[in-house]
């Protein structure tokens, strides 16, 4: 029973569901029918307002062009009040505001771009065409004006203004005439700590209007022109400047032809002019050259080379022939000086001088520092050879120092004062030992050729012991003189103590040549014996003949007149040494003197005029012997 109640139940339920969907099917096709109604008038609804859809597109297309050509209308318009302006301001000329010149010329290249961005626009060239006429005879303004003021402002520097820049130690003493220095040779230690003062070539306010004239000139192209302008005025300034310094453009000739005198100052005014080109004038122009060319594609470092080249040239050209000019002794310190500040200077020739465009000029002042270092060197070999060779025939009569001696002798001392100088040429252009032997080898070299010279002239005298004391004299000259300089140190104490030796070995030699004779006329020896055959055997005079004697002390007499008379001509110039001597020759000559006369002196005193034969007293030869040595002339009277 439960069964047919469960089908029952299902059964109402199906029919439910049935009804159900069949009313939902209706639903879904009124649906349908409702919905294609409303597409079949949305469709007609679309027709009908396309056209107006096309119309408002139209309307909305036609504001925006509206809109463009308003404000293209509009930048146009812009442009031409733009370019008016710039062509009343360039119209005028840049002499009156160069700055507001320089902005117009800025709008009008804007306007050109511009024009050039739209050449569709209407009438375009022509416009393009009328703003770059204006724009090209701007620039031939701005060229002008850059002229204008390079020649306005590039005035030579006066000489008193450039030592103003220099250290006090290098700047002309108000005492002397001219643009010379005062002579002295500085200390290379203080050159290089030396402050220089670059000058003001421009002034400061104008270099900004300069850069910016420069500045355009590239951007359009006018390059050359521009490097021409500057190269033509600061070039001529530049040589102008060092003109009124005293540089003066000399060659070979010029210099062979020369007086020593003459060419010495020229050389010392050279070295001056150097310190001053360099650190002053070079050092200005790549300053300026730099800050007026600054960001710009223009060549920096070519035309600051095409403005020096004529002025390095000249200051170059004169040291070149002053290198190569014929070689003398007395040149030797002038090439040192010349060589010296080159190699100060080297540094700032590599700074200012730097770049590709400036490698000629570089190379050539590092070529002739090298030059002057070789004909230096040559120089040496020149003077060793002179001194050994030389030929003069003076003779030094009374035997004091040759003027060989002490020229040679002050040429060494001399060349000590470069002593760093030569150390460092030696260091940069000799090969082999290191600097300071090598200038203890030239210094020792050189003493050696002295002293072979010496002895070639010393055979000159008659006198023999002239000859040693002439030896004597010079080579103690040379000991006393180099041991109390800096060429001490170089040669040595035991070449010192060497020569020192060989000074007392001649003065021995000049004693024993100039007074064994004499002396031995105070021997006992070779005197006659007495003819009387009687002898006390207490007196010594009784062993000797009287006659004898007599003969020996008139014999003692006349030498030692003719050695006085001869002698004190000579000259022993030192007076340390000449003492010496004069006790020396005391040492020996009165102890024997007075042992003579104590010996033999009663056999003469006894007998008819003593004093013929005893004419002097010890006290009497030591007095003489102090006039020895003095240098008297013939008939000066004795004191």
């Amino acid at each position: 029973m439960a069964v047919p109640q469960t089908i029952a139940s299902l059964s109402r339920r199906a029919s439910l569901l049935k009804e159900s969907l069949e009313k939902s099917q209706s639903n879904t096709e009124s649906m349908v029918a409702i919905l294609g109604s409303f597409d079949h008038r949305l469709s007609a609804l679309e027709a009908a307002m396309r056209p107006t859809q096309v119309r408002t597109h139209a309307i909305r297309m036609a504001h925006e062009n509206i809109d463009k050509a308003l404000k293209t209308t509009e930048l146009i318009l812009t442009q031409f009040d733009v370019s008016s302006q710039a062509e009343a301001t360039i119209l005028r000329g840049p002499h009156e505001d160069l700055e507001s010149y320089l902005v117009a010329v800025d709008s009008l290249k804007r306007t050109v771009h511009f024009f050039s961005s739209n050449k569709s626009l209407k009438n375009c060239d022509r416009v393009l065409n009328h703003s770059n006429s204006l724009l090209a005879k701007a620039i031939l303004k701005l060229e002008e004006e850059f002229k204008q003021l390079l020649a306005t402002y590039s005035k030579p520097i006066e000489p008193d203004r450039l030592f103003d820049c220099l250290p006090k130690s290098l700047q002309p003493q108000s005492d002397q005439p001219g643009n010379q220095t005062d002579g002295r040779k500085p200390e290379h230690r203080s050159l290089e700590a030396a402050v220089y003062k670059t000058p003001t070539l421009i002034p400061p306010r104008v270099l900004p209007l300069l850069h910016d004239l420069a500045n355009q000139l590239v951007q359009a192209g006018h390059q050359q022109q521009c490097a021409k302008i500057y190269r033509d005025s600061r070039g001529s300034t530049l040589e102008s400047s060092l003109r009124k310094l005293g540089v003066e453009k000399l060659n070979k000739d010029d210099v062979q032809r020369m007086q020593w005198e003459a060419l010495e100052s020229k050389i010392q005014n050279w070295i001056h002019f150097m310190r001053i080109a360099v650190k002053l004038l070079f050092a200005g122009e790549r300053k300026i050259c730099d800050q007026i060319f600054e960001d710009t594609s223009l060549n920096k470092d070519q035309c600051f080379a095409e403005v020096t080249s004529n002025s390095v040239a000249v200051l170059l050209s004169f040291g070149d022939a002053v290198a190569k000019s014929k070689r003398s002794p007395e040149k030797l310190f002038v090439l040192l000086d010349m060589y010296e500040v080159l190699h100060e200077l080297h540094t700032e020739i590599e700074t200012v001088f730097q770049g590709k465009s400036c490698t000629e000029m570089r190379e050539a002042a590092f070529s002739l520092s090298k030059r002057l270092a070789q004909t230096a060197q040559e120089t040496f070999v020149d003077f060793e050879e002179a001194v050994e060779k030389d030929a003069t025939r003076t003779t030094v009569l009374d035997g004091t120092v040759h003027p060989l001696t002490s020229y040679v002798i002050n040429y060494v001392k001399f060349l000590f004062d470069y002593q760093s100088t030569l150390n460092q040429l030696f260091q940069e252009y000799v090969t082999g030992d290191n600097s300071d032997s090598q200038l203890a080898v030239v210094t020792m070299r050189i003493m050696q050729a002295l002293q072979s010279n010496l002895d070639n002239k010393s055979k000159q005298y008659k006198d023999p012991s002239l000859t040693y004391l002439f030896l004597m004299n010079n080579i103690h000259y040379m000991v006393r003189s180099l041991s109390r300089s800096e060429a001490k140190d170089v040669l040595g104490d035991d070449w010192v103590q060497r020569h020192r030796r060989i000074v007392q070995q001649n003065a021995n030699q000049y004693k024993r040549v100039a007074w064994a004779k004499i002396l031995q006329t105070l021997s006992v020896q070779g005197v006659s014996p007495s003819g009387s055959g009687s002898s006390s055997g207490n007196d010594a005079a009784n062993n000797v003949s009287k006659a004898s004697i007599k003969e020996r002390f008139k014999s003692f007499n006349s030498q030692f007149e003719e050695l006085h008379q001869r002698q004190s001509q000579w000259t022993v110039p030192d007076q340390e040494l000449r003492e010496y001597l004069r006790l020396a020759i005391a040492e020996v000559l009165l102890p024997a003197y007075r042992s003579y006369i104590k010996r033999f002196g009663p056999m003469v005193e006894t007998g008819k005029n003593p004093c013929k034969y005893i004419r002097y007293t010890p006290e009497d030869l030591e007095r003489m012997l102090s006039e020895f040595f003095e240098g008297k002339m013939l008939g000066e009277p004795k004191r």
